[in-house]
Formats: structure tokens, sequence, C-alpha cells
């Protein structure tokens, strides 16, 4: 205990505290007369009651038993009435009614802490339906007038808005716009505008008086839906105020939201201060953000009708005449764009008739006038491209746009959508900035409507409707389908399946039967898409990543295909069998789950039977994960809130403990990354350069002149500010184009020192110096920009981005590709496990490399020490002899087995395994005969006779471990066949690193585990904060997730900066943080609270959650630092003079 806090006699309480009337107010009751007290009244009432029973019984001397059993009662009231669900109350006692005590009122979601500290009701709040509205930008929202009258914002009278307030106070608070209260700046008195003279009063506004007028035409809302999973779950966009009833915004703005328009409610708050309009605009502004912190692709992009919109727009063979290019262009004529003096491109095709192409219109969006500056470039592969001759593609399906104009390529959704940073409005975002990228992508919402609409585009029962051939080329496949399928039965029956690797003959069956049905479908599929004309809705749709996919239309048209039940065909329910309909032990595809039928042709009833359970269980995992990944995210946010990237660089926690020396290892912010985890890529960079600046008038620089001028621009001061390993990266790069420009002018044999210049050098990899200059600002000035800001919250976008993603993972555990007997837990449960320090996990994994990795038979050898290999495994017999004057047990080894096993086994070191066991045998009991035969003579024993322990004796010894390692199940073989040659390694399931590391042939240094745990214990703390790195993107990687790695090492290094691997769990966060507040606050209230009152703690309140509950600024973001004022000179005021100072007065002093 805290001697300065108390001292052990304050924990017997002598006089309890009786709250004020606010804590325990009395309700007015309808039903009887008089009230209804609250709870802690009826408590109070009770431990009064008791205490004056106690004192009559002392007082009329009543029996000593009787006053220590009201006593007790007492003791047990005062302990409710503190916490109310005490545990271990004898039932004599037990109270009649639940209530509720002042622990029950702090903890839990609805409790104090959480439910009205942490997060409150607000005001200045409006919710309402949504609906979509591409006609609006995308930063804004339609705000219907109702809710505009109702929500106000105070502004202040001055001499520029005062005619403005005026006319908003005589509308009144029924007119919009208008206003609904005055507050007089003298008066300080609120006036409702409703009743008195509303014209008086306008006239009567002074400076400084504050009017709460009504929401208008550009105020900043901040905009948002639940669950609120990320920070782009909040936004901020003007408002528009228009008729009708919902909330309408741009359909580009649906991703971050995760909204769609079947109901969806979505909230809208108004902030009360000019400073809180501006900090939103600035930081949560939808421009602001465009890119996702998680790994900096684009979140807001176009979706569906605009893709297909840009898509067919932009397909070759889309033309049209002046008028009718004309009106679709026309329709970006709207708001801000209204005066833009529109650049017709000439026309493509001029005789019979003038026509134009889509790609030229689509040009326009980019770059509509001449006096816009935006010259975008961009080269990359799209969905269908054919895999060679780049911009000759067959499909028209690479995209290359220059200087803003579309030069080949259909767009889609790589190019458009979210999710990819070859996305034309990222690289709008990325070298114009977010307003060109904002603006380009309003056009686009309001054209591709316009043309989709004009041209028509809608799905009938046509679309789905099979083709003959395809009916015919369907019931070929399923027929050789099904013939394999019975031959793999035939053949498991007659017991000549051969086995996997690792696996039962059942198993194995399994495995191809399922692999041969999935073939069914995909090539059902294809020769679907061979079949359908090039004009199919559904395929246009699949073709450009708006909707759907190849296998949705498969299953319409040809064939539905397996269904899974948790990774397996469906199992048997009833008595072996899936459902009556089937013969007993059948495993014919039908009775598995296979749906030969179409969505078009209808399901049997079994098939659908087999459908609904397939559909059950995806809605079952989606339920519980939901749930799993809530409070996974509540804690991952709990324990990294407070990590804040300093002034000097570092990311420390707010009592300033340093997490990372520098954040992510770089410092670079993960939403400006423009490669993957690098911040830039510099041949798209370069090539933006050349086609900006083409400086044709320029000599081209040759090898060593390249060099030569890169090195010395690189060497001026505003180069200083980039770290040596980016300047680094950028001299390889340039390096590696100098090469290239040698070869070239060798190929066309240009000597270094030509004085003219050929022309095929304009065509070729030509740079002059002013680009390589621009080039080198540009770098410098994207890597500087790439910088994370000090003050940015980077573990709050950490739990986030980690968080996130996790809503999007199945909760099933996977197979390894390709090693059908290896199970590995993935999804949510790993993430689950990682992040808890799990200490025992599911699934541990050791991943051995050989010394000789090539070579089969010496991973066969290895995998022989390491598995354990039982002695009942190699021994032919192992029986127990009874001689007339002796009795043993004699085992008999099978040679041929230990050699096709590739052990190092023998009857000595059986012998040896034997005596070390734990089954009590000396070694002289122990004999060895010959080769294979051993003989184990067991003592006499007191205890029991002989006969048993001969029993027991033959019961154990089939279970003594003869070779390899005990807490290893089984080894299994992998061959790697990436880089072209077989190459071998073990994944060894089980849990001793240590001992798999020092096995002999396994070459330890390239030896991983995936147990937190284990790695810690045998390889220490920086192993372990590498394996958890490692982990989290395995998992996210093969659930098709992309986070920078800078979050994950955020989330590792919080893990391990103590020196040991702490989880993100009440215990873990217990060691990691002190605040009280923010303990409580998380989970155990009341224990935390009960805790520091013993021990007397402080706290310091200075992290994020208990600034929340305390009400104050969090120095977090523009909370980081102090605004000092300048201090005067002198600070004291001048002294007033006194009659006495004139010198006259001044009588000399004598010394």
């Amino acid at each position: 205990m805290n001697p300065e806090a108390g001292k052990p006699s304050d924990l017997i309480l002598t006089r309890l505290l009786v709250p004020p009337l606010c804590i325990r107010p009395s309700v007015v009751s309808d039903l009887k007369s008089g009230t209804n007290e609250d709870d802690l009244t009826m408590k109070l009432t009770e431990i009064i009651f008791l205490n004056d029973v106690i004192k009559k019984h002392r007082i009329s001397g009543a029996k000593t038993q009787m006053i220590m059993e009201d006593w007790d009662f007492l003791q047990l009231q005062c302990a409710l009435y503190i916490n109310s669900e005490l545990s271990g109350i004898p039932l004599n006692m037990a109270p009649k009614k639940w209530t509720r005590g002042f622990v029950q009122r702090l903890k839990g979601k609805q409790g104090r802490f959480r439910g009205n500290l942490s997060g409150k009701r607000v005001d200045f709040s409006g919710r309402t339906v949504i609906s979509p509205d591409p006609n609006l930008r995308i930063d804004e929202v339609a705000v219907p007038v109702h809710v505009a009258k109702i929500l106000t914002f105070p502004e202040k009278v001055n001499k520029a808005n005062i005619n403005f307030l005026r006319k908003l106070v005589r509308n009144g608070p029924e007119v919009h716009p208008g206003a609904n209260f005055i507050q007089q700046r003298h008066t300080h008195m609120k006036r409702f505008l409703k009743y008195g003279n509303r014209e008086k009063m306008a006239q009567e506004l002074k400076y400084g008086d504050i009017v709460e007028r009504h929401l208008i035409d550009g105020d900043v809302v901040l905009f948002n839906r639940q669950p609120s999973l990320h920070k782009l779950s909040i936004m901020a966009h003007l408002a528009r105020v228009k008729p009708h009833r919902t909330f309408r915004f741009n359909e580009c703005v649906c991703t971050p939201y995760n909204a769609d328009f079947d109901g969806d409610e979505m909230n809208l708050h108004l902030p009360q201060t000019e400073e809180a309009k501006a900090e939103a605009l600035v930081l949560m502004g939808t421009k602001a953000n465009l890119v996702t912190p998680r790994n900096g692709e684009p979140l807001i992009a176009a979706i569906q009708d605009f893709l297909t919109g840009a898509y067919l727009l932009t397909l070759k063979d889309t033309f049209f005449d002046r008028a009718k290019a004309c009106q679709i262009i026309a329709s970006i004529l709207v708001g801000k764009d209204e005066k833009i003096k529109v650049r017709l491109p000439p026309p493509t095709i001029l005789k019979p008739v003038t026509l134009w192409t889509g790609k030229q219109i689509f040009s326009v969006i980019l770059r509509p006038s001449d006096d816009n500056p935006v010259r975008a470039n961009l080269r990359t592969k799209g969905k269908q491209y054919c895999g060679k001759g780049e911009d000759l593609c067959v499909n028209d399906s690479y995209v290359t746009i220059q200087n803003s104009e579309l030069m080949s390529g259909s767009m889609d959704k790589g190019t458009l959508g979210s999710g990819s940073k070859n996305n034309i409005f990222y690289i709008l975002l990325r070298d114009w900035g977010q307003n060109e990228a904002a603006d380009a992508m309003s056009r686009l919402a309001r054209l591709a409507p316009v043309y989709l609409s004009n041209r028509g585009f809608s799905i009938g029962i046509g679309d789905v409707t099979p083709g003959q051939g395809l009916l015919k080329a369907k019931y070929e496949l399923l027929n050789a389908g099904y013939k394999k399928c019975d031959e793999y039965i035939e053949a498991l029956n007659t017991g000549k399946l051969q086995q996997q690797p690792g696996c039962t003959a059942e198993e194995t069956l399994e495995a191809l039967i399922l692999k041969e049905l999935s073939v069914i479908r995909d090539h059902a599929g294809s020769a679907c898409l061979r079949e359908l004309d090039k004009s199919n809705s559904p395929l246009t749709m699949a073709l450009c990543g708006s909707k759907g996919s190849f296998i949705n239309i498969s299953q319409m048209i040809a064939c539905v295909g397996q269904q899974a039940i948790s990774g397996s065909r469906v199992p048997d329910g009833f008595e072996n069998r899936s459902l009556p309909h089937f013969e007993k032990h059948s495993k014919l595809p039908a009775a598995k789950g296979f749906v030969a039928n179409s969505f078009y042709s209808g399901l049997t009833p079994t098939e659908f039977f087999f459908h609904t359970m397939a559909g059950r269980e995806g809605l079952v995992d989606t339920a519980v994960k939901t749930a799993e990944t809530g409070y996974m995210q509540r804690r991952l946010v709990k324990s990294l809130e407070d990590l804040c990237s300093q002034y000097d660089l570092t990311v420390r926690s707010s009592t300033g403990d340093i997490i990372q020396f520098i954040y992510g290892g770089d410092g670079l912010d993960p939403a400006a990354m423009e490669g993957k985890d690098e911040p830039l890529e510099f041949k798209r960079v370069l090539d933006n350069i050349k086609a900006v600046f083409p400086c044709q008038s320029e000599p081209a620089l040759s090898k060593n002149e390249l060099l030569l001028t890169a090195e010395s621009i690189m060497k001026k001061n505003e180069f200083l500010c980039c770290q040596d390993i980016f300047l680094q990266e950028i001299k390889k790069f340039i390096k590696g184009v100098s090469e290239k420009i040698k070869k070239t002018r060798d190929k066309y044999g240009i000597n270094d020192n030509g004085t003219t210049e050929p022309r095929v050098l304009y065509q070729l990899d030509r740079i002059t110096p002013t680009q390589i200059e621009k080039f080198l600002e540009t770098c410098r000035d994207k890597y500087m920009r790439a910088q994370m800001e000090p003050g940015s919250a980077v573990g709050a976008l950490c739990a986030q981005s980690i968080g996130e993603p996790g809503t999007q993972m199945t909760l099933k555990t996977f197979h390894f590709a390709g090693v059908a007997s290896m199970n590995i837990t993935l999804g949510v449960p790993r993430i689950k496990e990682i992040i808890n320090a799990s200490k025992a996990i599911s699934t541990p994994i050791i991943t051995a490399q050989l010394d000789k990795d090539d070579d089969a038979d010496y991973a066969r050898l290895v995998k022989g020490r390491i598995e354990k290999t039982l002695l009942g495994e190699i021994s032919e017999y192992i029986e127990e002899v009874f001689l007339p004057d002796d009795c043993f047990i004699l085992i008999k080894l099978s040679l041929e087995r230990i050699r096709l096993l590739r052990l190092e086994v023998n009857a000595e070191t059986v012998r040896y395994s034997i005596c070390t066991s734990k089954l009590r045998v000396k070694p002289g009991d122990v004999a060895v005969h010959g080769e294979a035969v051993v003989c184990v003579t067991p003592r006499e024993n007191s205890k029991s006779s002989m006969y048993y322990v001969l029993q027991f004796l033959k019961e154990d010894l089939p279970k003594v471990v003869v070779q390899g390692i005990p807490e290893v199940s089984r080894a299994v073989i992998h061959i790697d066949e990436q880089s072209g040659k077989e190459k071998y390694k073990l994944l060894v399931e089980g849990d001793n690193l240590r001992a798999v590391m020092a096995t002999h042939g396994v070459k330890g240094t390239r030896t991983t585990s995936n147990n937190t745990y284990e790695v810690e214990k045998t390889l220490g703390i920086e192993a372990a904060r590498t394996t958890i790195i490692n982990e989290i993107q395995y998992t996210m990687v093969n659930h098709g997730m992309s986070i920078d790695r800078r979050h994950v090492m955020l989330l590792s290094d919080l893990m391990t900066y103590k020196g040991e691997v702490l989880g993100i769990t009440r215990f873990g966060l217990a060691k990691m943080k002190e605040s009280v507040l923010m303990l409580a606050s998380f989970e155990k209230t009341a224990d935390h609270l009960f805790d520091a009152a013993y021990f007397g703690q402080k706290d310091s309140v200075c992290g994020v959650s208990e600034c929340i509950i305390m009400g104050i600024p969090m120095n977090i973001g523009t909370g980081l630092f102090k605004l000092l004022h300048k201090a005067d000179r002198d600070p004291s005021p001048p002294r007033r003079p006194l009659i006495f100072d004139t010198n006259e007065f001044h009588i000399p002093l004598v010394t």
C-alpha cells in the first residue's frame, strides 16, 4: 500500500457517503400513487434500518449470535450497495430482486466509462436514409431542407455579413435560409425568432451579436456511416441544401463508407466553430482522403455504372457524330465547370461524315480546355490484356494515356476503379494534386451515366439463355468428369488408388474428385464465354470489372458447380449418406453436393438443399466474424491509440516510452507510397517528365554525361533533406537508364561525341539536361511530401489498417496449396492467435531448409531424424514369451521397413531408447540377439505379479520413441518448383524449434517457425518481432489483402518493446500502460479502480482515453504542440512617478 495515500485502517468503513440526488433520482410513477425510489436509495434505507436493528438489539441485550447474524447481514448489504453482482452469497441472504450498484453503473458498454464519458450523444446532428446522386461533386452531400432548418451554425455579426444575416433574421425559423436564435453580445440573452418582431430585431443587429442561422450551401459538415471501421468512415463534405427527405452523395464515395442504397442510414454532424470547420476540411475533407492509409491505394474512385459507361465509351468501335459528341460533352458543363471553353478535338474520321471516337470524348474529361494545365501520363495493362504487343493488343486492353489524351485501350476497373495504383485518378492526384483528381472524377460521374442512359444497357433472360452448342459441350464435359470420378471410386473400392503423401485413401479420393469437379465448372465457364455474344450485358460488366465475374455468368448459364461446406464436399448427415435420396456410402458427385444444373435451368430438390447448406454456412460465418473482428479491433485501438510520431521522428506512447526510433524504419507515410512499399516509381516519373517536357531543341545526353549531370544536381543543398538510402535508389535507377541509352547508341552505331543528332534518337531513349533536372526535383519533392508528419496518430491508423481488412476475411482453416496433408490456420483465428501472443497455437509449423535442398533421398533421411518414430511402427511383432522358468517380452524389428524409411535405427539404438524411456527398465534387463531381436526381461515387482508387469510392458513398449523429436507429430517434404529446379524443404508439425534447428542436415540459420512464443524462447525478442511481422503479412496476403508493412512493424514493435512478447489482451495491456482511467475504460473497470484506490495510484492524464474522459485536448495531431505568445521585453508595468522622485528632494546620505 502507498503510505501517503492512506493507512490499512482506512479499508474499514465506519461511515457511508450518501450520494447527491442527481445520482439517485426518484421517478414519479403513473401506475401507483407516490414515487419510485432509485435502487441506491432503497439500499441506503435498508442499511440504515439494519443499523437501527443492531443498535436496538444491543440496547435490549439480545443474544450475541443474533447480533452477529445481523452484523453479517449489514456487511453484505454494504457490499451489495457497492457491487450488486457479488458471488458466493448464501441463499438465505441473497437479494430477492437484482439492483444496480455503483460498480454496475460504471462498467460495461452502457456504463459511465464507455457509455457516457468515452462516447456521448451529441447535438447538431441528423440521421436519415441515403440515396445516390451522380450530379453532385464528390466532396458534396445533399441535405434535406427539413434538416437544414433544424441544424444551426452560430455566426458572429461583422461588417462583411451583417446584411446577409439581417435577411436571415427576417426569414425566421420557418423559411430556409433563415435563423432560429439571436444571442446579443451585451445581454447574453438568447431570443427565439419564431415570435416577436423580426424586422425590429434585424435592424437592431450589432457587430459581435451571434446569429444561429440555418445550414446553408457550402457549410462544412461531417458525414459518417456505422460501423466506423477506419478513419475514412467519417469525412467532411460541403452541404448542398436540396428538397426531398434523404441525404444524397456521389456514388464514387461509397467505397470508404462501405455504403449501399438498400436502406442504409447515415449521420451528419455540423461543426460549430470556424476552427472546427477549417480543421475538418483540411484533415477530413473528401479530397484529402482519396487514398486509404492502409496501403496508399485509391478508395474514392469510379464504381458500377461509371465503369460500365466509361468502358463502353472507350471501346474501339464507339463513334459519334458532332451533335451526339457535343451533347455528351455538354453534360460536364455544370456548377464551377459551367464557363469552361471546351476544346472539341479534331474529328477522327472526316469522310463520308465527320466522326469522333469515344476515346477522344474520354480525353475531354481529363483535360476539358486548353487553359487546363493537366497533362496526365499512364501506360498500364488492362483486365483483358492479351500478353503481347502493348498498345497493339488485339483486345484493345493496353491503356496508354499521353499528355491527357487516351491513345489506346479501353478503361476498366483497373484504370478507373478503387484498389489499384495504375488508376488514372491516382496519377492525377500524385502528379497534379487532389483538386484535379476530384474534378476529373466528378466530370466522369456526370458524363458516364448520361452516355449509358442514352445508349441503353439492360439485362434480360435472353442474356443468360444457353445456346445448343453450349448445352452439348456442357453434357460432354459432365459425362467425361463423371466418368473420371467413377474411375477414382472404382480404384478406391478395389484398393488400387495411389495415396497422396500424408493422406488416407478416403482423403485422397476427396481431393481428386474435388479437383475434377472444379475443373468441370471452370471449363463450362470458359465454353460459355466463347459462346456469348460481345454485346452480352453480364459479360460486359464482368469484362470491365463493374459487377460480377465469369464464375457468376457460368453459374447462371452453364453449371452451378460443387457446393463446399467448410472447404470439403457435403458430409454425410444421416446414416452414412448426405440425404435419404441416395444410397448409403455413396461417393457420387450428385450425392455429395455437385449441382450440375444452372440457375437458368433450375435446381432439383436435392441440389437446392445442398445449395442452401452452403449458403447458410456463409451467413453464419459472416455473423460470427463481425463480432470477433469488432472485439479484436477494439483491443487494437485501445492499445495503440496513444502512439504518435514526435518532432524528433520517434514514435512514442503518451508516457514517453519509445516504440520506434523512426516510424516504419524510414519515416514515410504509408498513404503516400506510389509503389509497393516504395515512395516512388522512378520509371513512371521519368516517363511523365519526358512527355510533359519534350525539350526538342536540347541535345540528348550520353551515358557518362547523364551520370555526371545527375551527380552534380544531387550534390546541391536542396537534396540534403533526403535520406542516403533514397539517393542510392535514384542513382541505381539512373545508372540503369544510362546503360539502356548506351545499348541503344551502340546498336545504331552512334558515337557519344557526335555533333549532329540522328533522327532515330528522337524516337528512342533520349534524355536532355532539363529533363533530368526536372526528374530529380520531382523525385525530391515527392519524397519530402511522403514524410510522415509529426503529430500523426500512427497507432490509431495501424489499428484501423489491421482491423478493417479483418472484417473481409474468413473464419475458416485452409489447406496449404499443393500439400493436402498440411492444415494451416488462416483468416481471423490466425490473426487473433498472433495478436493475443498465444503460447499454444492451433497449427504450429516449423519450416526447415536443408543443407542439400536438391536431393530427395537426403530430404527423406532428415525427415526420419525429425519425425518421431515409435517402436510399434518399426517392429514386426512384440510378444510375451512364457517359459517354465522364465518369462520375457520379445521384440522383432522389421529391417525392411527401417531401410525403406531411411531410419538410423538398429537393435542397439532400440535398446538405448527403451532404457531411457519412462518404462523403468534397467539396462541389464534388455538383451540384444543378432540384428533384429531385442528381449526385455523385467524384474519382479513386489506390488504386482509378473503377469501384469508383462502386460503393462507389452502395452507401453510400442509407444517408445526410437528416433526423432517427441514433440513433432509428423514432417512432410515440401517440393518447391518456383525457380524451375525442384527444391526440397521440410514442413514440421509440432513445437520444438531448438531441436529441429540442431538436427543434423537442417540449415539452422534458415529455419523458421510460425509460433511467436517458441521463437522468442529459442532465438530471442528480435526474432519474435520479425515472426509477428512475417506471419501477419503472410495471413493477409493469403486473403488477398495488402497492408503496408509499416503498420505491421508498429504493431509488432508495440508487442515486443518491453523485452517480452505482450499480447493485445487485458493482461498485455495492463503491462504496457499505467493509466488507471485508460485501463478502467477498457475492461475490468471495478478491479482497476479498487486497485488504484488501494495503492494510491496517480494518473497523469496524458493518453487519449484519459483526455477524452476528462474532456481536455489530447496531445496528438494539432494538440501535440503548445502555442506561446511572444512576451514583451519587460513584463512588469512601469512605476508611477511619485512627488518626491525629483532631484531637489534627494538628501545626500551621510556615511
